[in-house]
């Protein structure tokens, strides 16, 4: 469970929906909808992360016949993974910051 974790643009993408809801439980159609990740892209991020342990997953008790859909995984950030995401979406948006224009320019 201490895999490292590269924040790419899509793993930053997935970071910051679930960082605005640290405490919420994920799914991935939301999930999709909030990045516009395709699943087959959002789907090995959250595995990755749940690897790493960023996060935990759990299945919905849910009946699907009576709900009239399918049951859903949730995900939620652990809270070391919520303080991981945090602090690398800091560095990424320190690394994309635009350098500040010399006072000579």
């Amino acid at each position: 469970m201490s895999e490292q974790v590269t924040v790419t643009v899509p793993v930053a993408k997935v970071l910051a929906a679930m960082v605005d809801d640290p405490h919420g439980d994920h799914y991935g159609l939301a999930l999709i909808k909030a990045t516009g990740l395709p699943s087959g892209t959002l789907y090995p991020i959250l595995l990755r992360l749940e690897n790493a342990g960023w996060l935990r997953s759990h299945w919905e008790d849910v009946d699907p016949v009576q709900a009239r859909r399918p049951a859903r995984r949730y995900y939620r950030l652990t809270t070391d993974g919520a303080a991981r995401a945090r602090a690398a979406l800091t560095r990424l948006g320190e690394q994309t910051r635009p350098a500040p224009t010399p006072r000579w320019a």
